[in-house]
């Protein structure tokens, strides 16, 4: 059977509505090399991780055996989306170089992608641009993007109905499950019950599934749910309401050694400097942009120009943030060119989709599954020479102490993250200082996300702030899920009772009073910052201006839109939504969703709080009474 390159377990759940049950293990089989043998081939040639083609190889498989019309692969975020859509095009071209099949990039940032690869208006390019406006992406027979375009099909939201006749009769692939929240997560489960009421096919993904939740998707697909002790990794299938699991033959990794650190930003510097000594190419993973950015700038007035630095966050203007990320995998990727030395400072953007490697990681706690995610980009790719130094992967990790609790309040975590979830990662991380993957992943991820009673919660100095956060937790999971309950339309509802429930609302975008989301969180907008003179608008200092009351030609257009960055302040967003809208934003297709960051002398000003524009660190808030840096 071969090795196969890890850490994946997948679910196929699908609606039979054909005499005969083809289940994804039966395809393996089918198609030699594809399941078991397929990942260390793919490793060997550098084509990918192997997960992701053996998804295209079941839509294949199971689009002959049902008849299914196309196939649409969801994904958490904008980038994961864009990483997987050339990936799709490719694969699906090999299997007819001749037909101009369109395959339709969903998501909200859709456009500024077509806009990219628009260069070459060929039938399959203008097909899309079709495609991209809104309510109509799913309608595409082969299309990626993001989870959220899947999920307006399940509210009360205008012509839901239209993405849900896209959406019917294909293959659906769910990847990284495991990456939502309970809201999220609820809104899931309606998706499942709709698909398979729509005869659909649909394979979940991911690599660490908490137990309650795997079951809790198969129970959304009839299925009979019970604990089996299937070693991990693992397939799971469900047909005809009955669950079949399959343990799969893995190549073991080197063990990973865990190393502890404070939770403060000098104790990382000097954590990382240290490292760098040794030679190689390393990452200090941080959970806020802020702990980025102030990272970045103690690393920079203490490395020499023997080491290259680079700064990775999603607070930068799209195509900035695109150079980046090119910049990140020449560096890291598994074909670029490596540095001797260097030292990526990034948030939680380089947890999905980027293949890159590196011989040493740092990180901030969190939630297990994350840094299990962050893990498997250290000593990713095994052809890298690693100095005698590196040979071994080390995990260190911020925050873990064996005499105390991590902070939250000062890091910011516990602004970012789950206290009760950090609480029980801090607890396990402390008692596994080393990690076997991909056997200890699901152990890992079980005792995190599961109810066994933590050690520290039994000692009189942790009792009560445990509590405390586990009293927060239960709360906050019984909120979402009824918010989930309350929006999503349900498959079993009679026509004449399916939206007797919900209310009406719009998506973003749309205008009125009430919005329905798809994903809980601060409120965030996309911004585009401006340098305002006398003269008019400028996109940066040196460029022509500009006058905002002229509608905008296709060019200026299009350069704007590419300057996008997303804020999530609460003070920006209401004084933007209060600013006198322009005809350069409202009578542009491009541009009549986003708003206008204006600055004066580089700086916006919100009450104390500034925004600035920066070339290196990105958009950096300030507070004007302390002078520091204070954003997430």
């Amino acid at each position: 059977m071969g090795d196969c390159k890890p850490i994946r377990h997948i679910m196929a759940l699908r609606f039979i509505f054909k005499t005969q049950v083809i289940d994804l293990i039966k395809i393996a089989y089918r198609v030699p090399d594809i399941f078991w043998g397929f990942w260390s081939d793919l490793t060997k040639d550098g084509m990918g991780e192997g997960k992701t083609e053996l998804a295209f190889m079941s839509q294949l498989r199971l689009q002959q055996q049902f008849g299914h019309r196309g196939l649409y692969i969801a994904l958490p975020t904008q980038a994961t989306g864009n990483a997987m859509y050339q990936r799709t095009q490719a694969f699906i071209h090999q299997f007819d170089t001749e037909a101009n099949i369109a395959v339709q990039l969903a998501h909200g940032g859709a456009l500024l992608r077509l806009h990219e690869i628009s260069g070459e208006q060929d039938d399959s390019v203008q097909s899309a641009a079709w495609f991209s406006q809104r309510k109509r992406p799913l309608l595409a027979a082969y299309g990626v993007g993001t989870i959220d375009q899947a999920l307006f099909a399940t509210l009360n939201v205008k012509h839901h109905f239209v993405r849900l006749w896209g959406l019917s009769n294909k293959v659906v692939v769910l990847d990284e499950v495991h990456a939502y929240d309970t809201y999220t997560s609820g809104l899931i489960v309606a998706l499942l019950r709709w698909l398979k009421k729509l005869h659909c096919s649909v394979v979940l993904m991911s690599a660490t599934l908490p137990t309650a939740k795997r079951q809790q998707l198969m129970s959304a697909w009839g299925a009979n749910t019970t604990d089996q002790d299937i070693a991990y990794p693992r397939l799971w299938s469900v047909q005809s309401g009955q669950v079949e699991g399959r343990a799969i033959a893995c190549r073991l990794q080197p063990p990973i050694t865990i190393e502890v650190e404070g939770e403060t930003v000098e104790a990382l510097s000097n954590h990382a400097l240290r490292q760098l000594q040794q030679g190689g190419c390393g990452v200090v993973i941080v959970n806020t942009v802020q702990r980025a950015q102030q990272l970045y700038g103690l690393l920079k007035t203490q490395l020499d120009s023997d080491t290259r630095l680079l700064l990775f966050h999603a607070r930068y203007p799209f195509d900035e943030r695109e150079q980046l990320e090119k910049k990140v995998l020449q560096w890291f990727g598994e074909c670029g060119e490596r540095p001797e030395q260097a030292l990526l400072i990034a948030t939680q953007v380089v947890e999905q989709s980027l293949d890159i490697d590196f011989d040493f990681m740092i990180t901030d706690l969190a939630p297990i599954d994350l840094l299990l995610q962050r893990a498997g980009r250290l000593h990713r790719h095994t052809q890298n020479h690693r100095s005698v130094a590196h040979q071994s992967p080390v995990l260190t990790i911020a925050g873990i102490h064996s005499n105390r609790l991590p902070e939250l309040t000062e890091t910011a975590w516990g602004y970012v993250y789950d206290h009760h979830i950090l609480y029980r990662s801090w607890s396990v991380i402390k008692a596994n200082r080393v990690w076997h993957l991909p056997a200890d992943i699901d152990r890992l991820v079980q005792q995190v996300y599961g109810s066994e009673v933590m050690p520290e919660e039994e000692q009189a100095e942790y009792q009560m702030v445990l509590d405390t956060a586990l009293g927060e937790h239960y709360a906050e999971l019984g909120q979402q899920r009824q918010h989930a309950q309350d929006v999503a339309i349900h498959a079993d509802d009679e026509l004449q009772n399916a939206y007797n429930q919900t209310h009406r609302a719009s998506e973003e975008g749309e205008g009125g009073t009430k919005q329905v989301i798809t994903r809980e969180g601060a409120e965030s907008m996309s911004v585009i910052p401006l340098h305002q003179t006398e003269q008019g608008w400028q996109i940066f200092a040196e460029t022509e201006p500009f006058n905002p009351n002229d509608n905008p030609d296709e060019p200026l257009a299009r350069a704007l839109f590419r300057r996008q960055v997303r804020l999530s302040r609460k003070a920006i967003i209401v004084a933007l939504k209060q600013q006198e809208l322009y005809p350069l934003f409202a009578n542009h297709p491009l541009l009549r969703n986003l708003y206008p960051l204006l600055l004066q002398n580089g700086v916006a000003q919100f009450g104390k709080l500034q925004v600035r524009l920066d070339n290196e660190l990105g958009l950096i808030y300030e507070t004007t009474d302390m002078g520091n840096t204070n954003g997430a």
